[in-house]
């Protein structure tokens, strides 16, 4: 059938079936559907949406894409397990979990993205570790993976080539929001690494991709439904983001929270709920658990033992980086020059964050991208940030800044990110609803 046709079926709300979609991809893929008939295709799937058959069709086309990963022939002794969150400000929970799930006995090829818009990126974030390759080839992936138990790293060009096409184009044409399009992007890239099971963190609130509960729920309910339909046993759970997620946001800084989290120190409450409720789920669909609770309790225990830290030390060596950044890590992960507490402008209690203008303020920074070709400078950042019901007798945060002029007009920007009241809102849960297929 010609592209045209099957993009004009779609444009009149019909269903597509799965030779349809198999012949689309493999041209998307092999270049010989253009450019402007994948954006009629996205924007067709986005005005029209997609059947439940349809998405899982469309996703196992983009997975089978490129190169799949067969982890049958390794003789792993556990489940191939992975998480993936929406994206937030502050949240470096996979720096945490991968190491949790290994100790426990699960193997971990974790394909993490960069940041995206206000939302800091897992990559983004290992590269501001010395030395660290986080972008392997599927030989060195693979080997880390079996001997260590995981490896947080980005997708290679021949994971998926289909969905970075796509995504391309539907970045410049107004189809990015599409759930349809959305949960083939973030699934087929998890399906082409082999996954076992999946826990999806799905982030809702000021700071989130998708700040509206009901649209965040939509996507949670189409993600889990397409990966059981792939094959891929998932479940999500729906996060809190009205907050900046435990203490600091930035790429370097919020590594240091992690191994502080890893050692046993400064454990962030919200953090530690989130960290944990998603470990002992992933944990619980691996069969390592018999549910999510007992999936926690052997998550601690990991944690308190020293056995996360470990696995975190092995995986950071493993991949180049420096074989004692557990210890070291204050070394190894140097703050920018200029430190700036910011205050807020009256006394009060802090009862409600735009998450995503601090996450713009990151940016500002240097901490984030403006374009696509912008560097990074992952020294700068932000800590000790400030969490809704906290009082003003304590700074809002405080900046890591290359230089004044940039640390004052991130302080302004923070300044305004927090509204101050006479007490606290009511708490609300770092983890909310569970989403099953």
């Amino acid at each position: 059938m010609l592209t045209q046709e099957i993009i004009r079926r779609k444009r009149d709300k019909h269903a597509l079936t799965p030779a349809e979609i198999t012949q689309y991809i493999t041209g998307v893929t092999d270049g010989s559907v253009g450019e402007g008939q994948v954006a009629a295709m996205s924007m067709a799937i986005l005005l029209n949406g997609m059947t439940r058959d349809e998405r899982v069709a469309l996703t196992m086309a983009m997975a089978g894409s490129g190169v799949t990963v067969d982890w049958s022939g390794d003789g792993l002794p556990g489940p191939v397990l992975d998480k993936h969150s929406t994206g937030g400000v502050g949240d470096k929970v996979s720096l945490m979990l991968a190491p949790l799930i290994a100790a426990c006995g699960g193997f971990v090829p974790m394909i993490s993205g960069r940041g995206l818009g206000h939302t800091g990126g897992t990559l983004d974030k290992m590269d501001s570790i010395p030395g660290y390759v986080s972008q392997p080839d599927l030989v060195k992936l693979k080997q880390v993976v079996k001997d260590v138990g995981c490896a947080v790293v980005g997708a290679t060009s021949d994971i998926a080539p289909a969905d970075r096409r796509i995504y391309a184009i539907r970045d410049v044409t107004g189809t990015v929001e599409s759930l349809d399009l959305i949960t083939a992007s973030i699934l087929s890239k998890k399906l082409a690494a082999g996954l076992g099971g999946l826990v999806m963190d799905v982030k809702f609130g000021t700071g989130a991709f998708m700040p509206e509960y009901p649209r965040a729920r939509a996507l949670a309910e189409s993600i889990v439904g397409v990966a059981n339909g792939a094959g891929v046993k998932c479940t999500a759970l729906m996060t809190d983001m009205n907050q900046v997620l435990g203490r600091t946001a930035g790429n370097a800084i919020e590594v240091r929270e992690a191994i502080q989290f890893l050692r046993g120190e400064d454990i962030d409450a919200r953090l530690h709920d989130v960290t944990m409720d998603l470990t002992g789920e992933l944990l619980a669909i691996g069969g390592l658990a018999a549910d999510m609770r007992d999936g926690r309790v052997r998550a601690q225990a990991a944690l308190d033992d020293g056995r996360a830290a470990d696995y975190f030390a092995r995986m950071v060596a493993a991949l180049g980086g420096p074989a004692d950044i557990i210890e070291s890590y204050e070394r190894h992960l140097p703050l920018a020059p200029v430190r700036v507490e910011v205050r807020a402008d009256n006394p009060g209690t802090i009862t409600a964050v735009d998450t995503r203008a601090v996450g713009i303020a990151v940016i500002e920074l240097g901490g984030g991208r403006r374009l696509a070709t912008d560097t990074i400078d992952h020294s700068v950042g932000l800590s000790a940030v400030a969490a809704i019901g906290e009082t003003t007798d304590a700074p809002l945060a405080i900046i890591h800044a290359r230089d004044e002029a940039t640390a004052q007009k991130a302080s302004a920007m923070l300044r305004s990110a927090f509204t101050i009241g006479d007490k606290a809102p009511a708490h609300t849960p770092a983890v909310g609803e569970r989403i099953t297929a």
